[in-house]
């Protein structure tokens, strides 16, 4: 084993630790050298959004030890920020194994820090946590979540004082107070627990009046309360709130999938607990058939994404892309507004650089200023304290089932979106469409946009260096034409610039620095290369767009484009 790796080993064996945690070293020592030595090989990176890895002993692990010395760091800063102010925070969890474990881990260093803390009492929706920090004027936060990951990961999400995720300059110093921490001796475990209250039902209440105060169309949704909905928690949190907003907005005929209502970390049901997969949604979707459902909703783990299902034109079930739901309903509510009279003339909708232009295009054509930020909701919170008191706030989205309505949490939120989905269906329903027949209405009138991605992952210790190399090819060697078509420009959100490929013009990209490559193409195409900051995988989107005259020629158009991305795919070599 390497030197530098059986020292950390050694360090663990013979210092403060449990001795549950020294039998698990020395049993993996014996047993499986090589998970010892992934264990060990590097502490797990504090990142700009928290820790994230496999749970398990050792200093690459998700464990008692890594996430107390992540809090330390955090609780430092925090002190270090606010001074002799109470400080306080807020803390919640989802569904995982260890999350209540972590959560209350954390908790004790805070409280052991002399921080005010609120612990939810049980496990709670992501977007709860989010709008708690709001709602008590904290000053942080964290939450106990690996979201949408394998059952095998956990991860601790940090938050600031907005209610939103870290973002510079909060995010690199707290990564520096983190990585001050050097031993597990410098961690204060207990003697505060003075200092922690436990949050429950009177949050709730609070969270889901807010949620209800979105609706636009109670009378609409009077007329369509029995419309069928199926929805599944897919083993997590959403069964905590879900159906009971769902009641609370009138709705009287949801259908909760049994097999996956009980909160189970180990997901029995599904290999991965993310509504992206439609695998993940097949028992969903079975009982939608079964049913003749309206509309089939599943949430993941912690709450904050959204998966859709619903019929399309010929009838037959669907599961919908991010692209395609977040269309819907950024379309809904600048609609709705505009007919409901309470649309403001300084509205603004924000969406991420790798979604759909779509909404760019609808937002236009309705006068609806729209903001394109880097990947993540911390990037649209960020946005919204800047706008605030001069802009207002409707919605944001990203591609991958993230819906952010209203401006009183800083988090995606899909407690909050189900909600709005079904009052959409309840809607179109109602004028005597469905929500499929809708977004082809989209297509027509602002353009018919079709996004697809695909993930490769590089496991392993040589998997980041793979993955950086791959990054490194494309940015030194721009590819001059992708399946037949000129590129014409290369956005590099690292170095913060733009290139024209065909003039030699370039420009300066007025974002914080991120580590993704955009191909644009002349027919308008868009490629973007994002390798993911929490593991060892790269996402690459692909956008392709045309124009859809009528309902008629929707099977044929979206062939076409279906066609044009596997062939983007397969000229990239990519597959």
């Amino acid at each position: 084993m390497d030197t530098a790796i059986q020292q950390r080993v050694n360090t663990w064996l013979e210092g403060n630790y449990d001795q549950a945690t020294k039998d698990a070293i020395q049993s993996l020592q014996t047993t499986n050298p090589d998970d010892l030595a992934d264990s060990f090989y590097r502490s797990l990176e504090f990142g700009t959004g928290g820790l994230r890895g496999i749970m398990g002993v050792g200093t690459n692990r998700m464990n008692k030890y890594t996430v107390g010395m992540a809090t330390q760091g955090f609780a430092n800063y925090l002190k270090k920020t606010y001074g002799s102010a109470e400080i306080r925070v807020a803390i919640g969890h989802d569904s995982r194994n260890n999350s209540r474990f972590f959560a209350e881990t954390t908790a004790n260093v805070f409280a052991a820090n002399g921080i005010k803390v609120f612990l939810f009492e049980a496990l709670r929706p992501t977007p709860e946590l989010s709008f708690a920090i709001r709602k008590l004027h904290c000053q942080g936060g964290v939450v106990c979540t690996a979201s949408h990951n394998p059952k095998e990961y956990n991860g601790y999400k940090a938050y600031w004082n907005d209610g939103g995720q870290l973002v510079p300059p909060h995010d690199k110093n707290v990564i520096k107070e983190v990585e001050a921490i050097t031993s597990v001796s410098e961690v204060k475990w207990n003697g505060g627990e003075a200092n922690i209250s436990l949050m429950g039902k009177e949050m709730d209440n609070a969270y889901m009046d807010m949620v209800k105060g979105l609706s636009v169309y109670p009378d609409v949704i009077a007329e369509q309360h029995d419309l069928k909905i199926v929805y599944t928690p897919i083993h997590g949190t959403g069964i905590t709130l879900v159906p009971e907003v769902l009641s609370r907005f009138g709705f009287t005929n949801v259908t909760v999938v049994e097999e996956q209502a009980t909160p189970n970390g180990d997901f029995p049901t599904v290999a991965y607990p993310n509504p992206e997969e439609s695998e993940t949604m097949s028992i969903g979707l079975k009982k939608a058939k079964a049913m003749d459902a309206d509309i089939l909703l599943g949430t993941d783990p912690d709450a904050d994404r959204v998966g859709v299902g619903v019929k399309n034109h010929k009838g037959e079930w669907v599961l919908m892309n991010g692209n395609q739901t977040a269309i819907l309903a950024f379309a809904y509510l600048i609609e709705a507004r505009k007919s409901k009279g309470i649309a403001q003339p300084n509205d603004m909708v924000i969406t991420t650089i790798v979604t759909t232009a779509m909404i760019n295009e609808l937002a236009k054509q309705n006068g609806v200023a729209c903001y394109n930020v880097l990947t993540g909701f911390k990037w649209i919170a960020e946005l919204i304290k800047e706008k605030e008191g001069k802009e207002n706030y409707v919605i944001g989205g990203e591609e991958s089932f993230g819906l952010m309505i209203g401006d009183q949490l800083r988090d995606k939120d899909a407690v909050s979106a189900v909600a709005l989905l079904c009052e959409m269906a309840a809607y179109e329903k109602n004028q005597g469409r469905t929500l499929f027949d809708k977004l082809i209405e989209l297509y027509i009138q602002y353009g018919f946009y079709y996004e697809s991605l695909i993930s490769i992952t590089k496991k392993g210790m040589n998997g980041q260096k793979e993955i950086a190399d791959m990054m490194e090819g494309y940015r030194n060697n721009p590819p001059k034409e992708i399946n037949g078509v000129k590129v014409q420009q290369l956005l590099d959100y690292e170095l913060q610039t733009g290139k024209d490929l065909l003039t030699g013009e370039s420009w300066a990209i007025k974002l914080p620095k991120s580590n993704v490559l955009q191909f644009i193409l002349e027919d308008g195409s868009k490629i973007s290369a994002r390798p993911s900051g929490t593991e060892p995988k790269i996402k690459f989107y692909f956008s392709v767009c045309t124009q859809l005259e009528k309902k008629e020629d929707f099977d044929r158009q979206f062939a076409a484009l279906e066609a044009k991305i596997k062939s983007i795919i397969a000229g990239l070599k990519l597959k």
